[in-house]
C-alpha cells in the first residue's frame, strides 16, 4: 500500500507540473483542472466587536444549534475542545451568548488580496425534484452515483502548500486523461451505465441540483429521499447565467436562477448547448433516512439561514463567520453570525460566501436572486488566531 501511495503522489506531482507548464496554445493537458496558480494570500486584520454592524443588538440564540454542529465536526482540533465544552452548557440567552463569543473569540476582518473588503455573497438551498428509481417516459434524466473509474488525487497529502487541490481523471491504458465532461456524460458513457440513482423529469432542474450540491427527490408514492454531493468530474465551474448575458439572451439583472429557468422553458431547443457550456458535472449519493438537513463539507447537517459555504483556502471550516450584506434584491441590511460549514465549486476567493437558505420553494426564491456585495469577519478561538505578516 505504501508503494501504491508513492506512485499516486508522484503521478499527482507530474500532473501538476504538466498543468503549470501548459500554455494557451498547447494541446489540452492530461488533466481537467486549469493551470494551477496559487492565489495571493488574503489579508486578515484584527478587528473589534464594535466594528461588526449590529453586533450589540443581534439575536444570537439561533446561532447556538449551528455552533454546536460545528463543534461536532471539529472534534479532532484541540483548540476547540474547551470552547465547545463551554458552549454545550450555555443557556439560550442572547446576552449570555454574546458574552461567550466576546470572551472566547477574536474577530478578524477578511480582505481580498488587493486589499478590498467587499466581495460577492450568493445563496443556495435544498431543492425538491420529482423522480423515479427507474427510467420512464416522464423521468428521463439520470442522476448518477460516482463512477468507479473516476480517479481523485489529493495533492495536499504530500504537499501542504497545495492543500485543497485535487486532480481528477481516468485511466486510458497507462495514461491518466481528463474525465468525461458534461456533454460526454449526457451523451451516455459506458462507465456510468448502471450508476443511475434516480431519474428526474427536468434537465434544467437537475442542472441546478448539481449547483446546489444536495436536494430531495419525491417519488410517485409521495415519499422523499435526500441526495447529497459525492464527487465531481474535475472540470471548473462555468456560469451559464454569465454565458446567457454574453450571448445577449438575458440582461445582467435577469440572470438569476429563476430567470435562467424561464429562459430554458422558452428555449427548449437551445437548452442542451447552453448546459454543455459548463463542463463541470456533480455525482450524488443517497443520504441516510432521518437526516435533518443536507450534509455540508464539514460533515455535519446544515442549519437553515445560519450555515455558510466558503473557500476553505481562506476561512477554516467550522469557524463562526460574521457577514454584513443585504437581503436579496433589497437594500435592507442582513447582518448575521453564521458558521462556515460548507464549500462549493463556484465559491472561490477570500471575501466570498454562499448563504444557505434551507429547503423548498421559498428558500429557492431567496437563494436564486441573492447576489449581493458584503463583508466578512472570521471569529478565531483565542489561542488559535492566524499568524499575520
Amino acid at each position: 500500500m505504501f508503494e501504491i501511495n508513492k506512485i499516486w503522489l508522484a503521478l499527482g506531482l507530474v500532473l501538476l507540473l504538466a498543468a503549470c507548464t501548459t500554455s494557451s496554445k498547447s494541446p489540452s493537458p492530461d488533466i481537467t483542472q486549469p493551470p494551477v496558480v496559487l492565489p495571493p494570500a488574503p489579508a486578515f486584520a484584527v478587528s473589534k466587536w464594535e466594528m461588526l454592524p449590529d453586533w450589540q443588538t443581534l439575536d444570537l440564540i439561533p446561532t447556538k444549534p449551528a455552533f454546536l454542529q460545528s463543534c461536532r465536526g471539529l472534534k479532532a482540533k484541540p483548540q476547540w475542545d474547551e470552547v465547545c465544552a463551554r458552549a454545550e452548557i450555555l443557556p439560550d440567552d442572547s446576552a449570555t451568548l454574546r458574552a461567550f463569543y466576546e470572551e472566547w473569540f477574536t474577530p478578524y476582518q477578511v480582505f481580498n488580496p488587493d486589499g478590498s473588503e467587499q466581495g460577492m455573497i450568493t445563496g443556495y438551498y435544498e431543492p425538491l425534484l420529482h423522480g423515479s428509481r427507474v427510467e420512464t417516459q416522464r423521468f428521463r434524466y439520470p442522476l448518477y452515483a460516482a463512477p468507479d473509474d473516476l480517479l481523485t488525487i489529493d495533492l495536499g497529502e504530500a504537499y501542504p502548500q497545495l492543500k485543497d487541490l485535487r486532480l481528477r481523471g481516468r485511466l486510458q491504458g497507462k495514461r491518466v486523461v481528463p474525465y468525461s465532461n458534461r456533454a460526454e456524460i449526457d451523451a451516455g458513457t459506458s462507465a456510468l451505465k448502471g450508476r443511475e440513482l434516480f431519474w428526474v423529469e427536468n434537465a434544467v432542474e437537475l442542472f441546478f441540483l448539481q449547483i446546489q450540491g444536495s436536494g430531495r427527490i419525491e417519488l410517485a408514492d409521495g415519499s422523499q429521499v435526500k441526495v447529497g454531493y459525492a464527487e465531481q468530474n474535475g472540470y471548473p465551474y462555468v456560469s451559464i447565467g454569465r454565458k446567457l448575458v454574453e450571448m445577449g439572451e438575458l440582461k445582467l439583472e435577469e440572470a438569476s436562477m429563476q430567470g435562467i429557468k424561464q429562459w430554458a422553458e422558452n428555449n427548449p431547443d437551445k437548452l442542451t448547448p447552453l448546459l454543455e457550456q459548463n463542463p463541470s458535472y456533480v455525482f450524488f449519493r443517497e443520504l441516510p433516512e432521518g437526516l435533518s438537513a443536507p450534509l455540508g463539507a464539514l460533515g455535519v447537517p446544515l442549519t437553515n439561514e445560519y450555515s455558510l459555504a466558503i473557500d476553505p483556502r481562506t476561512i477554516p471550516l467550522g469557524a463562526p463567520v460574521f457577514i454584513s450584506t443585504t437581503y436579496p434584491n433589497d437594500s435592507a441590511p442582513l447582518n448575521r453570525l453564521m458558521l462556515a460549514q460548507d464549500t462549493g465549486g463556484a465559491i472561490k476567493g477570500a471575501v466570498r460566501a454562499d448563504f444557505f437558505w434551507g429547503f423548498g420553494e421559498s428558500a429557492g426564491m431567496q437563494a436564486g436572486k441573492m447576489k449581493q456585495q458584503g463583508r466578512l469577519w472570521v471569529l478565531f478561538p483565542k489561542g488559535g488566531e492566524p499568524v499575520l505578516n
